[in-house]
């Protein structure tokens, strides 16, 4: 830690408000070039369908821009709230997050192709999964800094996981939602491999969970044919996405057709062929696509170091922050915007099988940027607590602008 605030001290200097507090402006950099970003990537996705469906090429552009801009006061009273105010109301937000997937199931539920995942609010839709990925960061992160040494105990664990699982399954059942209850079991996970002290029961548990699921894999290929479940449907397509080019390995064909007509430097930002109504949906899920075919691998690779930039600087606050709560909280929403893009991105190159997981800041969604830029804004926090330290030198400069001023 001694080690990681020098480094900080010396190479962060430009992170350094005038008052010597530290704030991490490269992260807010990024953040808002992401934002800026996915909504040129949306309009240029998404015109063309925008156009024929609702006679408007910007309606979803306007959709996403009003969310942006609610989702931007979020992040601002986020960066100014002191991340220590979500610990004492932690019960609160989780109960109240797993509270509004169950409101899927009352009139206030709302259908949209099938997937009865939103809540509508007048002229207002939610989709209550993102809650449940606040709420369930907020609430583990708590739990594991109350527990502190003491999380390598079972009953914590056992604790810990009826939580996680409770959050996950509740989700997952009520909106038929699978991909959003891996991804809440996936951050439940690296919150638990990184705060707990003695991981090998976890690291057993994992390599045993894993052998499973690919015995259940080998099972499923060499035994079912066809099967009419989608989840299956998808599988097979996933396996063979030509064999099913005409049903659910449709969207899947499209996008890899997509990557490869691009090229290296692509054909240029709105010059996509495949979006004009050959992939379905082609602003959500498989927006990467797109973006590798207007740009290229090129923009896609550029796209991709710009996520490693930054989850860098989620570890950078991580490993500086002030408490274990503020670290496991900046771990959190690390391993929620990973496991998202990991996933998109596979999902997209066919490596695994149709999931639904968008891109987080690129692809369309109201509710996923709010709640995006709204755990953004408890990162900034986190890093501005963190103490840095001010050399004699530094010290002595304050002094004679304090004078100048006086």
């Amino acid at each position: 830690m001694a080690d990681t605030s020098q480094n900080m001290h010396n190479g962060n200097n430009r992170n350094l408000t005038p008052k010597g507090k530290f704030f991490d402006f490269s992260l807010l950099i990024i953040v808002m070039f992401l934002i800026a970003f996915g909504l040129v990537m949306l309009y240029s996705t998404s015109s063309y369908s925008a156009m024929e469906d609702y006679g408007d090429a910007a309606y979803f552009l306007k959709r996403q821009l009003l969310s942006t801009a609610i989702g931007m006061v979020v992040f601002v009273a986020a960066i100014f709230i002191n991340y220590h105010f979500w610990y004492k109301i932690k019960w609160f937000i989780y109960v109240a997050s797993i509270f509004c997937v169950l409101l899927v199931l009352s009139p206030f539920g709302h259908t949209v192709k099938g997937a009865r995942r939103w809540l509508r609010l007048g002229p207002l839709s939610l989709q209550p999964a993102e809650v449940v990925k606040v709420g369930l960061i907020i609430v583990l992160a708590a739990f594991i800094s109350y527990s502190g040494s003491h999380m390598k105990k079972l009953k914590n664990n056992v604790v810990y996981c009826i939580l996680a699982v409770a959050a996950a399954g509740i989700t997952g059942i009520v909106t038929n939602n699978l991909s959003t209850a891996i991804i809440l079991m996936g951050i439940a996970y690296i919150m638990l491999m990184i705060g707990n002290s003695k991981p090998a029961w976890l690291i057993i548990a994992t390599v045993l969970g894993a052998v499973a699921v690919v015995a259940f894999l080998i099972w499923f290929f060499n035994n079912v044919d066809s099967a009419s479940h989608f989840r299956f449907k998808r599988l097979l397509a996933w396996r063979d996405p030509e064999k099913y080019a005409s049903d659910t390995g449709f969207q899947t064909l499209q996008a890899l057709y997509a990557l490869g007509s691009g090229g290296f430097f692509g054909k240029g930002l709105g010059q996509s062929m495949q979006k004009l109504g050959f992939i379905p949906e082609a602003q959500n899920d498989m927006v990467f696509s797109v973006i590798c075919e207007e740009l290229g691998l090129f923009g896609g690779i550029c796209l991709i170091i710009l996520f490693i930039l930054l989850i860098w600087r989620f570890m950078v606050i991580a490993n500086n922050a002030p408490d274990l709560f503020g670290s496991m909280l900046v771990v959190g929403v690390m391993a929620h915007i990973s496991l998202q893009v990991i996933l998109n991105i596979a999902v997209v190159t066919n490596v695994i099988p149709n999931t639904g997981v968008t891109l987080p800041f690129i692809s369309y969604g109201g509710t996923s940027v709010l709640f995006l830029l709204a755990e953004m804004g408890i990162v900034l926090n986190v890093s501005r607590q963190i103490q840095v330290p001010v050399t004699v030198s530094q010290q002595a400069g304050r002094l004679r602008q304090r004078a100048h001023a006086r």
